[in-house]
């Protein structure tokens, strides 16, 4: 990237990882990250990941392997 010329690798690589985290892809997101110095701050931590949503009317795997056991 162009981007490596004004900015070392590794803060460019950190940027870049920043950026896959926010889902931010494109060039100007990663150029706004080094500009304002984000790639040098910790990243937050990744949210937990949600729980199952709970309700007599949504099968789950289970449901469909033992549909297939009773087909076979």
């Amino acid at each position: 990237m162009r981007l490596e010329k004004r900015y070392s690798s590794e803060r460019l690589e950190a940027a870049c990882g920043r950026a896959l985290v926010l889902k931010a892809y494109s060039y100007k997101s990663v150029e706004s990250i080094l500009k304002t110095s984000l790639d040098k701050q910790v990243l937050p931590e990744s949210p937990s990941p949600e729980k199952p949503i709970v309700h007599y009317n949504i099968r789950g795997r289970e449901y469909y392997q033992q549909k297939e056991a009773d087909h076979a």
